[in-house]
């Protein structure tokens, strides 16, 4: 099991480098968004590839951001059921859904979207759009975002069967942080709580 917790320790490593500089691609996004509007209003002028090239980043955002919030553990959830299970119910629906759901899911998508690449890449697809972009980089984030999400499912599965059994105190790596705006909340539901026992 420590062999395991290493390798799992290592993709969450790759993974937290790959969502941070993922980050990066939002303002990409928003710059070239932004120039783009400007030129055209001030210019009349507009581009294709400017406008292509922010679907292709805000493409890539998602598909390769997906590991970064399965580490995060920030993927959707029933949080009106879960949050009334104990860490070990929760840890064995995540170990169900992981091999049950995601891995299938994962294999099956990266088997699909390869060829679509491939098939891109070898024939130098041209987007339709005049003076549009060539098609395979964002067709090659498919087989990639899943393969990021296929690895990373892999560490949460390691790491809530290690603390199933007892090798981990928790079955995250990062739990997810109150916002202050729940802090805040919880805060008065105490005083006012605290009011009525005054009063009575």
């Amino acid at each position: 099991m420590s062999a395991l917790l290493k390798l799992s320790g290592l993709i969450d490593r790759i993974n937290l480098l790959v969502g941070k500089l993922t980050m990066w691609l939002v303002l990409g996004a928003v710059l070239i968004s932004a120039g783009n509007a400007i030129v055209r209003k001030v210019f009349n002028m507009s581009s294709n590839a400017l406008l292509e090239i922010q679907w292709y980043l805000f493409a890539a955002v998602f598909m390769l951001g997906v590991g970064y919030t399965l580490l995060h553990n920030a993927h959707v959830r029933i949080d009106f059921i879960s949050s009334r299970l104990s860490k070990r119910t929760n840890a064995i629906i995540d170990v169900l859904g992981i091999i049950a759901f995601i891995i299938p899911l994962s294999l099956i998508l990266i088997n699909l979207s390869w060829p679509l690449f491939y098939k891109a890449y070898v024939s130098g697809e041209m987007s339709q759009n005049a003076g549009g972009l060539v098609r395979w980089p964002v067709y090659l984030l498919m087989p990639v975002g899943f393969s990021i999400l296929l690895v990373q499912s892999v560490s949460e599965l390691i790491k809530r069967v290690a603390f199933l059994a007892g090798h981990r105190s928790e079955p995250f790596t990062f739990n997810e942080e109150k916002s202050e705006e729940q802090k805040l909340a919880e805060e008065l539901a105490r005083e006012a709580e605290q009011v009525q026992l005054k009063a009575k």
